[in-house]
């Protein structure tokens, strides 16, 4: 079992748009790449993290099934829509995914 998480930083002043847009994309562009044969969560920094920080985790029975969510997420229109709305709200540069082995 794997863990992949992207980590994504907001812009000040621009949080609660960040939370409700990941959510969004949770909700409606999500499932249609697996993400509802997935555990997700979305996560804040609270204490000792940066609190503009946001991260949704995706926990998935093997890569391959990661590999598969990564390549229907890159052909769902709506996805490059969304990443075009989110793009003024967040930090240039500062997403990036990291993937854990649950042990």
């Amino acid at each position: 079992m794997f863990t992949a998480r992207w980590h994504v930083e907001a812009r000040f002043g621009h949080k609660q748009t960040v939370v409700d847009l990941m959510r969004r994309w949770i909700e409606e562009i999500g499932t249609q790449a697996g993400t509802d044969q997935m555990n997700v969560q979305l996560r804040t920094g609270s204490i000792g993290a940066k609190e503009a920080v946001l991260e949704i985790d995706h926990t998935v029975e093997s890569l391959a099934q990661l590999e598969r969510f990564f390549d229907t997420i890159g052909r769902i229109d709506a996805h490059k829509q969304w990443g075009k709305e989110m793009e003024p709200y967040i930090v240039s540069g500062s997403t990036y995914w990291t993937v854990y082995r649950v042990l």
